[in-house]
């Protein structure tokens, strides 16, 4: 008996194999830089970076996508340094989707070592990687099978004619990143990055084989700021991936209007196009140390037909902590008392 359930079993498998062709994403990739580069680990102006990022997508199809993402950074500077800095940063996603609840969980720890070029600091470069432990898998219960079905009536505990021999999957992972920061003339700020992710090509199999493997990434990214007014800047980013036979391009420009310069209060909005895929809206919001992104996908793709035109819901907030310095006021010995 072939129903709409089945259906819905052959696309949720069907996303299964094709999970090594498709990385957790974001369009907002600006509000989750330690996903795209682990040399963006303590790229900042501050001494710590918390933030998180979620995505709802394809909320009115069957096999929905939720994806939440948290990471924390430090910066410091070595002892043996007077100018060079490094930074330490964790990374957790998650990521669910399909009735059968496919989802992947993982963990990164980053490093990074900040080279500053020149003396004024309006070259920096980064050199960083990260190491995770990721975990793959599905809930077998929640799916169900021909066998299941007697033409009629659905039996839950009756055998399935499947056989699978782990419904969940652990390896590591291993990725190396270069990112540079270069600031012209106090006005035109130019940020570069490229990283190679999954170095291994580790292998996932729910079937004890090592026909399946996540494959090689290539992810580049470049992003360019300059004021065009006194109150407003233009933010331009590209970013280009490529994983196995798959490609991923996503330009962005957006326009940063300052509402109090001095409190970098500021709202942005703008416009991201992801290739053959969705017209992105996105806007901003910033506020001293606190950062703000809203993002909301229009799908244009053949999967129209079902999504409606609807295709994900994003938010991300990032907050930058500096630490406090105690001044230690030095005395000096009154004579009279001497």
């Amino acid at each position: 008996m072939f129903t709409l359930r089945n259906v819905y079993l052959i696309l949720a498998l069907t996303l299964v194999t094709l999970v090594k062709a498709q990385d957790i994403h974001f369009s907002q990739f600006n509000g989750s830089l330690l996903n795209l580069n682990p040399a963006f680990t303590g790229f900042f102006n501050g001494d710590y970076r918390v933030g998180a990022i979620y995505r709802s997508q394809w909320q009115s199809v069957p096999v929905p996508y939720s994806t939440i993402s948290m990471n924390g950074e430090s910066r410091f500077r070595p002892s043996s340094q007077t100018r060079d800095a490094a930074g330490v940063g964790i990374l957790f996603n998650s990521d669910v989707a399909g009735d059968a609840r496919y989802g992947t969980t993982q963990i990164y720890l980053s490093g990074s070592y900040i080279y500053n070029a020149k003396e004024d600091s309006s070259l920096q470069i980064s050199m960083g990687l990260n190491l995770g432990y990721c975990s793959v898998g599905f809930d077998y219960n929640r799916m169900t099978f021909d066998n299941q079905f007697d033409g009629l009536n659905y039996y839950k505990n009756a055998g399935t004619g499947e056989n699978f021999q782990w419904t969940r999957f652990n390896f590591g992972d291993f990725n190396l990143g270069v990112a540079a920061q270069y600031i012209i003339n106090n006005k035109h700020r130019v940020i570069y990055g490229i990283s190679a992710n999954h170095l291994t090509s580790p292998t996932i199999t729910y079937q004890g084989n090592d026909v399946s493997r996540l494959d090689f990434k290539l992810s580049n990214y470049v992003s360019y700021i300059t004021p065009i007014t006194f109150k407003d800047d233009i933010v331009a980013e590209l970013l280009y991936n490529r994983q196995g036979k798959y490609n991923e391009l996503i330009p962005h420009v957006s326009v940063k209007h300052y509402l109090n310069k001095d409190a970098n209060q500021a709202i942005l909005g703008g416009l991201s196009f992801r290739a053959k895929d969705a017209i992105i809206l996105r806007g901003g919001y910033t506020f001293k140390n606190l950062q703000i992104g809203i993002a909301y996908d229009i799908n244009i793709s053949k999967f129209t037909a079902a999504t409606n035109r609807r295709g994900a819901f994003e938010i991300f907030v990032n907050y930058i902590m500096f630490k406090k310095y105690q001044t230690v006021i030095k005395t000096k010995p009154c004579p009279v008392f001497m």
